[in-house]
């Protein structure tokens, strides 16, 4: 007897995945995260924005900017190491909401008594919220999307840093210069809590990663059977170690763009300061484009066959080379547009590394250490925003001239990034560390077309 199929019925042609959830409601719940990663970035980039009227205000030096930059990504890397603990403690569902009102508590202590002091410790207690945020956003989307097919939503979420630069960053200037600085802060915060009823209305469980206080009963919960994996025995991988180096020294370059990049616009290369902050989004443009167009060639080139280790360890530890080259030449070039370009072109080759590293650590650990094991990735990696942006500020003060010293900065930033990725394209391998750590691991889901 024959049995014939009809496509119709296949679950992709009905817009199901492998498990029986609705591809448009992944992806609109995705974006829903996305959204709140852009808030994150909003908060963080929110500093450079006010910089130079922080500055005048408060009679502060380029010193005191810079460590206050970094203060930030010290209790950022400590949150990061939370990330489990709030995964098992709480559901996704809650603990997201939480972080959303931390930070937007964080953004009004500068608003009502304006000191160095509070601007200290506001950064800090915005850091340590925001530590947890993204191991935690990435768990969620990923139980939403199969293991093959997870470079583009972890590029979305990585991109949600150019989104904010791009959307966010210009209306902040244009606020700040229009309205003051303090109205900037009140937008952030007003900007959380309506994301916060949005995604208690919305907001449920994916079925490719048990979370928190799931339910046994649950798809999630249901699906993950896998044995686990000693925690020292992820962490000391080849693939977690070496990729943890090469997004601490890209995140290092983040933190900076971060926190100076406007204040290098206007002060090194002599645009206004609305100008600076509208160019903010420059380089992440550049970053978006890359980012979204080397994930999309990833999850398509893996369900074709491809290996993990090239499209995620080899393509964007090269995309990082390229960038230490550029930065490295930076200090050589005297044309205001051409140092633009240089900048925002070797930024965006570099931002690849972010989502496409985070699939391939998540790709070596069991889906129930999916959170832990990005948690204390991703706080390794904001060690870099711990150092960064002083040093970039001691550099500054220490210069001849605001350009030179700037300059200065990203070329260091560049030599430490391209020796890192020369070091991931001699050690990591997910393929190989997955079969190590995980054993009894099944296929890959999404694997095939």
């Amino acid at each position: 007897m024959t049995v014939t199929t009809d496509p119709e019925a296949s679950p992709t042609r009905r817009g199901l995945g492998p498990r029986g959830e609705s591809r448009t409601g992944a992806w609109g719940l995705t974006a829903l995260l996305v959204s709140l990663y852009v808030i994150n970035y909003a908060d963080k980039a929110v500093l450079g924005i006010i910089a130079q009227p922080l500055r005048e205000e408060l009679g502060l030096s380029s010193s005191q900017i810079g460590l206050v930059g970094s203060l930030f990504f010290l209790t950022f890397t400590i949150g990061g190491f939370f990330a489990g603990l709030l995964n098992r403690w709480m559901t996704l569902r809650w603990s997201l909401v939480l972080l959303a009102l931390c930070w937007a508590a964080a953004m009004l202590p500068m608003v009502v008594v304006a000191s160095f002091a509070v601007l200290i410790l506001s950064r800090l207690f915005l850091g340590l919220a925001e530590g947890p945020s993204s191991a935690l956003l990435h768990t969620a989307a990923y139980s939403w999307h199969p293991p093959a097919r997870r470079a583009l939503p972890g590029a979305l979420l990585a991109g949600a840093a150019s989104i904010s630069k791009i959307a966010i960053a210009p209306l902040l200037a244009v606020i700040t210069v229009g309205f003051g600085w303090r109205w900037a802060l009140i937008s952030l915060a007003a900007g959380g809590l309506v994301w916060c009823v949005v995604w208690l209305s919305t907001w449920r469980n994916g079925p490719y990663i048990a979370s928190g206080k799931a339910s046994n009963d649950s798809p999630a919960a249901s699906a993950d059977t896998e044995p686990a994996t000693p925690w020292i025995s992820i962490f000391r991988s080849r693939t977690f170690v070496t990729g943890a180096l090469v997004v601490m020294s890209v995140y290092a370059l983040v933190s900076v763009v971060l926190t100076w990049l406007p204040s290098y616009f206007e002060e090194g290369l002599g645009y206004s300061r609305l100008q600076s902050g509208s160019m903010f989004a420059f380089p992440s443009i550049v970053g978006l484009v890359l980012m979204v167009l080397s994930s999309i060639t990833s999850d398509r080139m893996i369900s074709k066959g491809a290996t993990s280790r090239m499209l995620r360890i080899v393509v964007p530890s090269v995309g990082v080379l390229v960038s230490g080259v550029l930065l490295f030449l930076l200090p050589s070039v005297g044309t205001p547009i051409v140092a633009v370009a240089i900048l925002s072109i070797g930024y965006g080759f570099a931002a690849t590394v972010f989502p496409l590293f985070n699939a391939a650590v998540a790709e070596i650990c069991p889906p129930r250490q999916t959170a832990g094991t990005l948690g204390v990735f991703l706080a390794i990696m904001a060690i870099g925003g711990l150092v960064a942006p002083y040093a970039t500020g001691v550099i500054v003060d220490a210069a001849a001239t605001p350009a030179e010293g700037y300059a200065t900065a990203f070329q260091v930033l560049g030599i430490v990034a391209a020796v890192c990725a020369v070091l991931a394209l001699v050690f990591a391998d997910p393929e190989r560390d997955r079969a190590r750590l995980r054993p009894h691991a099944p296929a890959v889901e999404g694997a095939t077309p």
